[in-house]
């Protein structure tokens, strides 16, 4: 189905979630230009809130997120958070209007029920909040039954489970056990709270997992009827990541094998009646994620593939990033630091970037690649790209009509790749990336 070359895959590449990347952030941005910002916010906006906690953390896991093993800890971060919450909102004009809130981290379920429940109250009780849709990010081996009315009661429709896999000896490489009856557990507890779209997590290239692991863990995620489905390829940077030294690199799948993966579970999940969203993600057709896909307003922002089309997008809690059209910004990820500039009514902006006209330019050309396949651009952004292109073009995975440019059916693996011909930033940026597939 795809042309496997693997020389046009081997330069690790963003996952485009913003442009610029994170990879380019600078810390001479900083609470000033945040507030700048915040105050000229109004009409739709999305908040997402970051709990960056897990009972448990995962060896393969690259979040920001620590134990919630220390009660003290959480605590304090729920208190400056709350901080945080009426500091933000206090800056907005009385216009701005909340249609979208998301929780994830982490896991929002690290905390307890009863502190998630106050802390939502925060939001309600500072922000104009209209009706809005509240998706949320569960970790199932510890979702207890008392979230079933929590997650009802604040009205969330959406929700994303991180499953990675089905099979007991790949959970058991990669330190996450999660018996097949703890998630058959969590669905039924969300579909009874009123969740209509539910997301897996799963992942293909784990050390020792084979074509016939994978294709039971698309099997079992499809009766279970996820209405979303993200595979994503496991990216192995123990010199990054220190916790993945517990996992066995020696039995990690080939580059070629880990394509192979990709192909199948592409393949399989499409026979099974699921919409491709890009090459990894994949909706059921009445989800609002593949009817976005469809009628063309799909977007891509920091929580990936979304309907969202709000212009700004406020992030909420250490290291969370806010996305505004002229400015993205980070907030500390140190969560003492976090709590220190709060303690003292600042803002924890810390790293950003401000986004030129030609960032802004060559941000839709991506964004428009990764989330249809094709994109229009002005003669002079065509006319530059076609040298870097011309691997592509040559192979035939993408083409160009005048000026525009579509990637062919054969080239949807290489979306990210041919999407990175058009960052300059790319050509000299510090930062390692993930394998483009």
């Amino acid at each position: 189905m795809w042309p496997y070359y693997p020389d046009l895959l081997d330069m690790p590449v963003p996952r485009y979630t913003s442009y610029p990347t994170a990879a380019e952030f600078r810390d001479d941005v900083g609470p000033r230009d945040y507030a700048e910002a915040l105050n000229g916010a109004s009409g739709d906006i999305s908040l997402y809130v970051h709990i960056p906690f897990c009972e448990s953390i995962c060896w393969y896991c690259a979040c920001n997120t620590g134990a919630a093993n220390r009660r003290q800890r959480l605590a304090t971060y729920l208190d400056s958070l709350h901080h945080e919450i009426a500091l933000v909102a206090a800056h907005l004009p009385r216009d701005a209007r909340v249609r979208r809130v998301a929780f994830g981290g982490g896991s929002p379920n690290a905390i307890s029920p009863v502190d998630f429940v106050r802390l939502f109250s925060e939001l309600v009780l500072h922000f104009s909040l209209e009706s809005p849709e509240v998706s949320i990010e569960l970790d199932p081996r510890t979702l207890s039954p008392e979230w079933g009315s929590v997650i009802a009661g604040i009205g969330a429709t959406h929700a994303s489970m991180g499953v990675q896999t089905f099979a007991p000896h790949l959970q058991k490489a990669i330190g996450r056990i999660q018996p097949l009856e703890a998630i058959q557990r969590s669905v039924a507890l969300l579909r009874d709270a009123g969740i209509t779209s539910l997301n897996f997590d799963l992942m293909y290239g784990l050390p020792g997992q084979s074509d016939a692991d994978l294709e039971e863990t698309l099997r079992i995620a499809s009766a279970m009827g996820a209405n979303r489905i993200a595979l994503f390829g496991y990216a192995h940077v123990p010199h990054l990541i220190a916790r993945q030294r517990r996992i066995d690199g020696s039995a990690l799948p080939s580059k070629e094998e880990r394509f192979m993966m990709a192909q199948s579970g592409y393949r399989q999940l499409t026979d099974e009646g699921y919409d491709p969203i890009g090459f990894d993600h994949f909706a059921l057709p009445g989800d609002p994620l593949a009817q976005a896909a469809v009628s063309g307003r799909l977007h891509r922002n920091f929580q990936g593939f979304t309907d969202d089309a709000a212009p700004v997008l406020i992030g909420l809690g250490a290291s969370a990033i806010g996305n505004f059209p002229d400015l993205l910004v980070q907030n500390e990820k140190n969560s003492g630091r976090y709590r220190m500039m709060l303690s003292q009514d600042i803002l924890p902006a810390a790293l950003g970037v401000y986004r030129s006209e030609e960032d802004q330019r060559r941000g839709q050309v991506i964004e428009a690649l990764l989330c249809h396949g094709r994109a229009s651009m002005e003669p002079d952004l065509a006319r530059q790209s076609v040298p870097a292109l011309e691997p592509y073009l040559r192979k035939e995975l993408c083409a160009f009509a005048g000026n525009e440019l579509t990637i062919l059916p054969e080239g949807l693996p290489y979306a990210r790749s041919i999407a990175s011909q058009f960052d300059p930033y790319r050509q000299h940026s510090p930062r390692r990336f993930s394998s483009a597939i």
